[in-house]
């Protein structure tokens, strides 16, 4: 039999008087449940008349009982028979009057539990109730003004500027005192550190600044933490525009250069150089290259675009071609490699051949070779995160340069065959204990508090070498207030901002070709150094060119009506001589 409950929004409201914590669960299936009658509601129940117009409860007969539920009713109805015409009237206007005085004083009492959560004990912390989050990512001008780039010996460099990290308490942190929190999760910075961030009032809970790191973290806690942000620097080749026809955005994105935030990098980044450069803004994301692959990279205006693409990517109609270098010979007929891939760590971007792993099939095909190394063509048929390296590796022509499936850590064969001798959390270490042996970790895209504590120079200095140089904090710069040095800055960024429009295609102007020295120091006396900020502290050499070039290139991205390409890199030439 269809049945359809029949109720309207006021009566649902009046039957939460009855029991809310009950009744929730039956309003929702009177909304969920469209197959009930109103007929069948003798069958199941008591009647429960609610009339709008009523103005009298007939306590006589039914007393009003506050927390009696449907639930109850559902009961006395199917094993007692209960009388079905029998009705509960109440007032949906003048409640506070006409109920009797304990009934009022339980709803008055719900309502304050509702206004302000439940009541505090003596020395309880109160917790405000989260904030509605955005689902989605969008960058505008506010964020694109935190601060500005110049350009120095070839790179695109960002000046420091001050950032605040926010996140809810996670469930881990439940419980936890901040000072274990940032013990053991946030190990970048020192616990003096965060002491002394502390004192300055950089370090808040639910908006409030913190004077103790003792406080035990509840649920729903939003931790603020304002730091100094340093960002690597990257390759100042510009981010040339290929198409932008109101529909896609598609950049030839030079190498070094991540495409969202991620890590250390928020402005040195394609999303941000896009909306402070080219003023786009609300971009969709349709595909990633890793941050040292270059090449074809597309965009989608709008959600509509972007949906049509994803179809377009899962029925596999978009034909995408790489061009890359390898080590040795590579055979001339064309290579077909479906080996599955398994993610060995999430945090490293590491991946292997494995049986477990995920369906995944490249072509290859080579170009050229020029007695020492080969430019291969591949056409990825699936997208596993790394294929293209992994499966070059497994044939046993790792790309050239790759920091991660080059390295000797995979053994003498370099996991050629999938033959690797050693556990993932073995083959990972090894990985991350070369790097640190090369100084080099800063390849590897590590998060901070990874870093930390593993990769100390032996004069104690963090960083990728032992030259790094300690620059003393102006005097008296612990007076100064957090805002002041913020407020500094900003008015910094906006004189330095002229000076870095002039030099965004990546040219800078012949003086400062010829003053390289002269104009480092110029520009860090631009800035008022933050005297909490480690990396204000040091000066680390500037990373070179073959650190943060990979010869992976995405040649040529295809669809069903449009076909967007970038010209062949110099290492991919016939005629390039390998150094």
């Amino acid at each position: 039999m269809v049945h359809v409950w029949k109720i309207t929004h006021i009566q649902a409201l009046t039957l939460l008087r009855f029991g809310r914590r009950q009744n929730s669960e039956f309003i929702k299936r009177v909304y969920q449940n469209r197959n009930v009658s109103v007929e069948t509601q003798r069958t199941h129940c008591s009647v429960l008349n609610v009339r709008r117009n009523s103005t009298q409860v007939e306590s006589s007969k039914h007393p009003v009982n506050t927390h009696l539920s449907l639930y109850d009713m559902d009961n006395k109805g199917e094993e007692g028979g209960g009388d079905t015409d029998s009705t509960v009237k109440t007032s949906c206007g003048k409640r506070k009057n006409e109920e009797t005085d304990e009934a009022a004083g339980q709803c008055s009492g719900r309502k304050r539990k509702r206004g302000g959560g439940k009541q505090l004990r003596p020395g309880e912390r109160y917790v405000p109730p989260p904030q509605k989050r955005n689902t989605g990512v969008s960058f505008n001008q506010e964020h694109f003004a935190e601060t500005s780039y110049y350009f120095e010996g070839g790179l695109r460099k960002v000046h420091p500027y001050y950032f605040d990290f926010k996140s809810y308490c996670k469930g881990r942190w439940i419980g936890k005192t901040l000072l274990d929190v940032f013990k053991k999760e946030f190990r970048a910075e020192s616990l003096d550190y965060y002491n002394a961030a502390v004192k300055e009032g950089r370090i808040k809970l639910n908006e409030t600044p913190v004077d103790d790191l003792n406080v035990v973290l509840k649920n729903n806690d939003l931790l603020r933490n304002t730091v100094h942000r340093h960002e690597p620097p990257v390759c100042g080749q510009p981010l040339k525009l290929l198409v932008d026809d109101g529909e896609v955005v598609v950049v030839d994105k030079p190498s070094s250069l991540p495409v969202h935030p991620c890590g250390r990098y928020r402005h040195n980044t394609v999303i941000f150089i896009l909306g402070k450069e080219k003023g786009l803004v609300g971009l969709h994301t349709v595909h990633r290259l890793d941050r040292l692959t270059s090449g074809v990279l597309l965009f989608a205006r709008t959600l509509e675009v972007s949906k049509k693409l994803d179809v377009m990517v899962r029925e596999r109609q978009l034909e995408k071609e790489y061009v890359c270098r390898v080590e040795g010979e590579f055979p001339e007929a064309e290579v077909v490699c479906e080996e599955p891939i398994l993610v060995v760590s999430f945090r490293v971007g590491l991946c292997r051949v494995d049986p477990k792993g995920k369906e995944s099939r490249t072509i290859f095909q080579r170009l050229s070779f020029n007695g020492r190394s080969s430019v291969v063509r591949c056409r990825p048929l699936t997208g596993r995160t790394h294929q293209i390296r992994v499966h070059l590796q497994f044939l046993g022509f790792p790309i050239l340069n790759d920091p991660i499936y080059g390295s000797s850590a995979w053994g003498p064969n370099r996991a050629k065959g999938g033959l690797v001798g050693m556990s993932d959390e073995e083959l990972l270490e090894a990985l991350i204990e070369e790097h640190r042996s090369k100084e080099s970790l800063h390849l590897l895209d590590l998060p901070d508090e990874e870093v930390s504590g593993k990769t100390k120079c032996k004069d104690g200095a963090q960083g990728r070498n032992e030259q790094i140089t300690a620059i003393e904090s102006s005097s008296g710069s612990s007076e100064v207030s957090l805002d002041e040095v913020k407020a500094e800055s900003r008015q910094v960024v906006q004189q330095s901002t002229s000076e870095s429009v002039g030099e965004i295609n990546g040219a800078r102007k012949d003086k400062d070709l010829a003053s390289d020295d002269a104009s480092r120091t110029g520009r860090s006396k631009d800035f008022v150094r933050d005297h909490l900020c480690g990396e204000c502290k040091i000066v680390r050499p500037d990373p070179t060119e073959k650190e943060l070039i990979m010869y992976l290139h995405a040649l040529r991205y295809k669809g069903p009506d449009f076909e967007y390409s970038t010209q062949l890199p110099d290492w991919a030439k016939e005629d390039w001589i390998q150094d």
